[in-house]
């Protein structure tokens, strides 16, 4: 299968169990604790959350996703770039200012005392139509398979 009209590139946040933990307590591979190690913290907004990013790469034809990766929480959107060269890449605003090595379709965004004009605000439409199918593999993942929140506490890990 080819790729003709382009990929969705997206993120979303997996949590995990942050433990209890104490200031004086060891962290990390020596910590004999039910917190999970490879988690980290970042803050959305105003919340906190303790975990994981789930970017991945979508087909615009067929929904295919076409690449995955798990990494740290605090990953910023923007230093995600899975697309390749002659790819037509579909992204929301959280990748605004990043470019990618394929064809940059990225929402754009208004910065502070400068709001975007009418012609952006209606390209915007444009994009957010194409990209608005790349969400449905989170719905899934999230409401389908209940995968939104990780239990691997409960993991016997090695030493």
């Amino acid at each position: 299968m080819k790729i003709r009209k382009g990929v969705i590139q997206d993120a979303t946040f997996i949590t995990a169990d942050p433990g209890h933990i104490s200031a004086d307590t060891p962290e990390g591979n020596e910590a004999k604790t039910r917190r999970n190690k490879e988690g980290t913290w970042t803050k959305k907004g105003k919340k906190s959350i303790f975990g994981f990013k789930l970017p991945s790469k979508e087909d615009c034809d067929f929904g295919l996703i076409r690449a995955l990766q798990t990494m740290t929480a605090p990953v910023h959107d923007s230093q995600i770039d899975m697309s390749e060269k002659v790819e037509e890449v579909y992204r929301d605003r959280g990748y605004f200012g990043a470019e990618p090595k394929g064809f940059d379709t990225t929402v754009q965004r208004g910065a502070r005392g400068h709001p975007i004009g009418i012609r952006n605000i209606l390209r915007n439409k444009r994009i957010s139509r194409k990209r608005s199918p790349g969400e449905r593999p989170y719905a899934v993942i999230k409401n389908v398979y209940q995968s939104a929140h990780t239990h691997t506490t409960t993991v016997i890990r090695d030493p």
